[in-house]
């Protein structure tokens, strides 16, 4: 990028994505109790803590099943607990909070297609906003002002289902950014990804500010990314842990079918930097 769109994208990232609002005051998310069934029965979530610090990078790790994605969706009301509470910053999540809740936790889908369903970039990223009532110029300059923080400016005018994996990932960010949260929920977001295409990412979500919980198997990549990890299991918290310690206990691992790569040393990657 050259260096006046470098610098355009840097004061796009200060205003896009700027600091928690005051309101997430400590802690930005607060889950208490939390129990889920499913309409056949089954209990999805047993009793989860979980408390979130404004501007923290936590990793949701466990098996498939575990409930981690279960959870991730009752964070903006998708799903509605059986029991306990869920709040963002000082916001009950309930029925009669779910517009502003939805504003303030931006879910990033696995599958970008999810999320990318106009014409153009640029109409997607500007969806949202619409449906809130910006108009002209203002519209315009919150659609530049996503596209930048995700260094994606140049997709505007592209064609979503002709982009690579990388770029649809950044474009389905954009859409979310644009709505200008204060919480992102990332459910694997380096599904599909090539190595250049994993760094980007990692380089864009280090820029973000803003609160966020990743959803991932990718165990380097929730090192490189998040400080913190939070492993699922069986719909209770089993651990709560720094990320490498978590990812230095091979037992811990196995017990919830997680593994690093053949030969991967958690002890040689350096530590993720803060926003």
């Amino acid at each position: 990028m050259p260096t006046s769109d470098a610098a355009t994208g840097q004061r796009a990232r200060s205003h896009a994505t700027r600091p928690p609002d005051a309101r997430l005051t400590t802690p930005a998310i607060d889950v208490r109790g939390l129990r889920f069934h499913y309409p056949d029965g089954h209990e999805a979530l047993r009793g989860i803590d979980l408390q979130v610090e404004a501007g923290e990078r936590v990793a949701l790790l466990g098996a498939n099943g575990a409930g981690k994605t279960t959870l991730a969706l009752h964070l903006n009301g998708i799903n509605v607990p059986d029991e306990g509470s869920v709040r963002i910053g000082d916001l009950l999540v309930e029925e009669s909070t779910f517009a502003e809740v939805r504003r303030r936790v931006g879910l990033v889908f696995q599958d970008p297609d999810d999320q990318l369903f106009m014409p153009t970039v640029g109409e997607d990223v500007a969806f949202g906003p619409a449906n809130l009532g910006l108009r002209g110029a203002d519209l315009d300059a919150r659609v530049a002002e996503a596209l930048a923080a995700v260094d994606a400016s140049q997709l505007a005018d592209r064609t979503p289902h002709h982009l690579s994996g990388g770029e649809r990932r950044r474009a389905a960010l954009a859409t979310v950014l644009a709505m200008r949260p204060d919480v992102l929920v990332l459910d694997e977001p380096t599904s599909g990804l090539d190595p250049a295409g994993h760094r980007e990412l990692v380089e864009v979500l280090r820029s973000l500010p803003m609160t966020q919980v990743v959803i991932t198997h990718d165990l380097p990549f929730a090192l490189e990314l998040c400080e913190r990890a939070v492993i699922i299991g069986e719909g209770r918290v089993a651990a709560d842990r720094s990320t490498a310690t978590a990812l230095a206990d091979g037992q811990l691992l196995a017990r919830h079918r997680l593994a690093l790569p053949y030969g991967f040393d958690p002890g040689h990657v350096a530590p993720p930097e803060t926003a």
